[in-house]
């Protein structure tokens, strides 16, 4: 699937100290909140969606690639 950036704001001491107590657990503010928006995808998306969504995407990908069809080189017309 296709991904999007989601843009926030947040108070910028906030985040350096978020930043800073998050290191010590060898974490980044950007890991938690991909952890969260997981957990709140799973929580409020019906179950039948999520499994249409996976194997259209699961689909998208097993499709294999079509072989291009290359044109024969056209001879120039010349003396024979």
């Amino acid at each position: 699937m296709k991904k999007v950036e989601i843009t926030i704001s947040f108070e910028e001491e906030k985040l350096e100290a978020l930043e800073f107590s998050l290191r010590k657990e060898k974490s980044s503010v950007q890991k938690k909140i991909q952890e969260e928006l997981a957990a709140l995808y799973e929580k409020s998306v019906p179950e039948t969606v999520r499994e249409y969504l996976e194997r259209k995407t699961a689909t998208v990908r097993e499709r294999p690639k079509r072989a291009r069809k290359e044109t024969p080189p056209v001879e120039k017309g010349g003396d024979h």
